[in-house]
């Protein structure tokens, strides 16, 4: 199929190519083609407040289609074991209406108890526990019997951290495993959390479908990255360096290949004022997104949320693209949305 017969079935999926897109530097040659699955729903919102039977429904079917499996239970047991420590990453900050919605992972977790993996085995994280604690997640995570965890908290480990080619050494902040210290070197490295490279065994990431301004999403490269390691606010707020940290940080062995699953969560596109939660500027989706591979979802979130702008009058801005195609040239994923061939059911 051509490049333009590819565009042109894209254009009428709805997808819309984000400024640059075209252009930019494909994935490497020989890079398989993506599995994307889009489940559409149909009241999984109500008043922007979830409906937990429909979401899990939704979310089941997607996850049944996805796998090739029969049951939930054997679903889930084509990515995970029952002795994995599964980690569910979240993303929290935006609070539980505009962030990572309690309700999937309400769901997710069923479906790992289902399949038989131990409630003590099922961890909800995120970076910081405070964050957690006002999205509800603790909260749910009573509800459900299983634990929550900061990965801040958990500490970092000092033998597993990313140092760039070029490092640059911001303000260290409380929290960050060289906070204090003067000696030589101190802020060139961010060390990976405890709970990612020695608890955890599987990650499922499950991000909004949120804007940031210098990542161009809140997607599962900056939810991942961002929440995996320590010494990040050299990277905040700065395009480029975002565009070289993120995907060298989920390449890590330590982070990126403990990942089995990415789950976007689009039951709302909030496509201005992110990563904080601005209710005024999203609109109502009721998607769930799944696949293997982060770049594509991220890629197609760039396109979700650069149409939603257009469609609403709201400003636009130049999507962080360069990172995408640094994570293709690591063959973390395909970054080019024609290649991207994308699967919806009702």
């Amino acid at each position: 199929m051509s490049r333009n017969a590819q565009l042109i079935i894209l254009a009428l999926l709805g997808w819309v190519l984000p400024a640059g897109a075209a252009d930019a530097p494909s994935a490497p040659a020989g890079s398989p083609a993506p599995r994307v699955v889009v489940v559409q729903g149909h009241g999984l919102l109500n008043a922007f407040l979830p409906d937990d039977a429909k979401v899990a429904e939704a979310f089941n079917l997607g996850l049944e289609h996805f796998t090739g499996a029969a049951t939930v239970p054997a679903a889930w047991l084509t990515l995970v074991k029952t002795n994995d420590v599964v980690g569910l990453k979240v993303f929290s900050p935006p609070g539980e209406l505009c962030g990572t919605r309690p309700a999937v992972i309400r769901a997710i977790t069923r479906g790992l108890l289902a399949a038989g993996v131990p409630r003590t085995q099922i961890v909800i994280w995120d970076k910081r526990a405070e964050d957690l604690r006002a999205a509800g997640y603790f909260d749910l995570g009573e509800e459900l019997g299983v634990p929550v965890a900061g990965a801040m908290q958990a500490g970092f480990d000092t033998n597993t951290f990313y140092l760039p080619d070029s490092p640059v050494i911001g303000t260290l902040v409380w929290g960050d495993q060289e906070f204090g210290q003067t000696n030589r070197g101190v802020g060139k490295k961010s060390f990976v959390s405890k709970l990612v490279c020695q608890r955890l065994t599987k990650i499922i990431s499950i991000a909004p479908l949120l804007n940031e301004n210098s990542a161009g999403v809140c997607g599962h490269f900056y939810s991942l990255a961002m929440g995996s390691v320590d010494n990040t606010h050299r990277f905040e707020n700065d395009s480029a360096r975002l565009a070289m940290a993120l995907p060298e940080i989920v390449a890590l062995p330590a982070v990126g290949d403990h990942v089995v699953l990415n789950v976007t969560d689009a039951l709302l596109g909030q496509y201005q004022g992110g990563p904080a939660g601005f209710l005024q500027y999203s609109t109502v989706m009721n998607q769930l997104w799944f696949s293997h591979d982060p770049v594509a979802l991220d890629v197609l979130a760039q396109q979700e949320l650069a149409q939603a702008r257009r469609r609403f009058h709201a400003p636009d801005f130049q999507a962080n693209w360069e990172m995408y195609t640094n994570a293709a040239l690591l063959q973390l994923g395909q970054n080019q949305p024609a290649r991207i061939p994308v699967e919806i059911i009702r």
